[in-house]
């Protein structure tokens, strides 16, 4: 083995035992703390503490974060990789404000519709409103404009998410806002087969789509050479990037910035050069990142668990100006 492959194999191992470190520690600590002596012996005999802790108390939670952030840290890289420009990513674009507006509205119209239909349909909507405006009149689209254009649709969603919030019951609103900010509390393991469930159907689908996105990376000249449909190619691949949001937004809410830190993370731990390895280690990335998130967010106030939103959003912002500051440097915007 050279020396690159065997640095992708360490980085991949030190990813691996990072989210192992998190899972442990998220199911460790909280307000009733416990030891991995006592996880061990609830996982073996389930009795005990460590039992009540997997199968109730936090055990849920904690695979609803994994999935959740698995799959928004695979559609994070998927738009990476398609308009190769690092602020690609739904949550920057819009798409899982518009998952999130179209679940509230459910919610305020009282439909019975599952919530993984109704975040799918509006992350689409979303989707299909932010490649829409940004077509030129010669019909092309620019990636810094898609990426524009989503900025202003997520603004917009993010306000209609508050309008329909003031019209909801007093109690519901307050869940309602506190969804929104990003939310995996009380958490059961229906969401956990929920967000698993959907997430393995969408993944086989990426896993047939991956040869597709790594010809697309060579230039849609040479891809249609070798005989691959680059626009029909793209347009799937965008579809299932928005379908992975949604269905982290279905059971987490729109928790900010995990798919734009998750790429770049993973990619700078692993080495990942290709499609399928980056977006394998955005994927593992994105579980890391909130499974931490959701940690802090229930240990940081004593009594009091914040949304895993509020802590995400801590660090993404920074993350961002310095994107966009480098970005602006570069003279990419």
């Amino acid at each position: 083995m050279n020396a690159k492959t065997m640095a992708g194999i360490r980085g991949s191992l030190i990813l691996a035992a990072a989210l192992l470190i998190a899972i442990v520690l998220s199911l460790m600590i909280g307000q009733i703390r416990l030891s991995a002596a006592d996880l061990w012996t609830g996982l073996l005999t389930g009795k005990g503490p460590g039992a009540l802790t997997l199968r109730v108390l936090r055990g849920p939670g904690v695979v609803t974060a994994i999935g959740a952030g698995a799959a928004l840290g695979a559609s994070g890289a998927i738009f990476q990789i398609l308009l190769r420009n690092p602020l690609a990513a739904p949550d920057v674009m819009g798409f899982t404000s518009g998952a999130g507006l179209a679940i509230v509205c459910g919610v305020l119209a009282g439909t019975s519709l599952p919530m993984p239909l109704l975040s799918a349909a509006g992350g689409l909507a979303a989707a299909c409103l932010v490649a829409i405006l940004a077509i030129k009149r010669d019909g092309s689209q620019v990636p810094i404009t898609l990426i524009l254009v989503g900025l202003g649709i997520g603004f917009l969603t993010a306000a209609a998410n508050s309008f329909v919030v003031t019209r909801l019951p007093p109690e519901q609103a307050a869940e309602a806002q506190r969804w929104l900010t990003g939310s995996l509390a009380a958490r059961d393991w229906g969401h956990a087969g929920q967000v698993f469930g959907c997430g393995t159907v969408l993944a086989v689908i990426l896993v047939i789509q991956v040869r597709a996105l790594s010809l697309l990376e060579l230039g849609d000249d040479l891809a249609t050479g070798l005989g691959l449909k680059s626009n029909r190619a793209r347009l799937q691949l965008a579809g299932t990037g928005v379908l992975l949001a949604a269905t982290g937004v279905a059971v987490a809410g729109p928790v900010p910035f995990i798919a734009l830190m998750a790429g770049p993370l993973g990619m700078r731990i692993t080495g990942a050069k290709q499609p399928g390895g980056r977006i394998l280690s955005a994927a593992v990335a994105g579980a890391i990142i909130t499974v931490l998130a959701d940690l802090a967010a229930r240990s940081i106030v004593p009594g009091l668990q914040l949304p895993a939103g509020v802590m995400t959003g801590i660090f993404g912002a920074p993350y961002l100006l310095w994107l966009l500051s480098r970005e602006m440097d570069a003279g990419d915007i």
